[in-house]
């Protein structure tokens, strides 16, 4: 069981650069993965993005690339054609206005263009060096998020445990509330006609209340669920999406059951499985 919250940090460093790589991630309801990394790396982003969607199954993923170049290989050109078109200008220049004078290498040197210069990065090495380094912070990053989800299972195993034992009084008592539905029907009949009343019109009665008021199914289906939920929390993959759709079937299963029964007991054990619930609910928020 993991959280959805991380963090994995790593750096690399050598004569040339400073490299640092940060992960972290932020509950979400889907997977929303950013990227930020120095625009002249940004063709390795496509391979950092599919990594994390291969890796993550939701949350805001927050992955930043810092990169600080300690020494740069530079390559400087001439654009020949710019000196030249500077070179014809002077020439004119002079002849229009009667200068004399020699043009230089100086006077060239202070126009713009002529020399133009790029780096050389290989950005190959580039790749290597961040996937490596991607694979470290990503450990980090996932150890938290286990650490982290391991708090998490503690504290919903706490309350499953609670909903668990709610379920097991409502199954107790409803042997019980349908014995008190059967005995207020006869009573009623009882009552009203005295001895002239029909056996068969006091059964269909009863039937149809026990149909209406029964909460065996509901029983039934909320410990099947429990059970689901249980399991689910075993499994090793991302199970927050399946938990949550769980605790939306148990919900409905407990709100049936707390309108079908008056016994204070069991409106109590209804509303102590509601308030379990919803802890429930607020931790699956920090699950992936």
């Amino acid at each position: 069981m993991k959280s959805m919250t991380g963090f994995g940090y790593t750096e690399y460093n050598d004569e040339k650069m400073n490299l640092t790589l940060e992960l972290k991630s932020y509950n979400n309801r889907y997977l929303d993965v950013y990227v930020n990394i120095p625009p002249f790396l940004s063709p390795l982003e496509p391979g950092i993005r599919a990594f994390l969607n291969r890796k993550v199954g939701r949350g805001k993923v927050e992955c930043v690339v810092r990169l600080k170049e300690l020494e740069e290989d530079m390559l400087v050109t001439i654009d020949k054609g710019v000196a030249a078109g500077y070179i014809q200008a002077l020439k004119s220049l002079k002849e229009s206005t009667g200068i004399d004078g020699e043009i230089e290498l100086s006077h060239l040197l202070q126009m713009n263009g002529i020399l133009k210069t790029s780096k050389n990065r290989d950005l190959d090495r580039y790749e290597k060096i961040i996937n490596q380094k991607l694979e470290e912070a990503f450990q980090e990053f996932e150890e938290s998020k286990i650490q982290e989800g391991t708090i998490t299972e503690a504290d919903l195993v706490s309350s499953l445990d609670i909903l668990e034992d709610r379920a097991a009084h409502f199954e107790s008592r409803a042997c019980e509330m349908e014995e008190e539905i059967k005995k207020n029907i006869r009573e009623r009949f009882e009552k009203l006609l005295e001895e002239r009343y029909d056996e068969n019109r006091v059964l269909a009665e009863t039937a149809i209340l026990l149909m209406k008021y029964s909460i065996n199914e509901e029983i039934v289906r909320l410990k099947g669920h429990l059970s689901s939920f249980r399991e689910g929390m075993k499994e090793d993959k991302p199970i927050g999406k399946k938990l949550d759709f769980l605790c939306q079937e148990i919900g409905r299963e407990i709100n049936t059951i707390g309108s079908k029964s008056s016994q204070n007991d069991v409106i109590q054990a209804v509303v102590d499985s509601k308030d379990n619930l919803e802890r429930i609910r607020e931790q699956l928020r920090n699950l992936e």
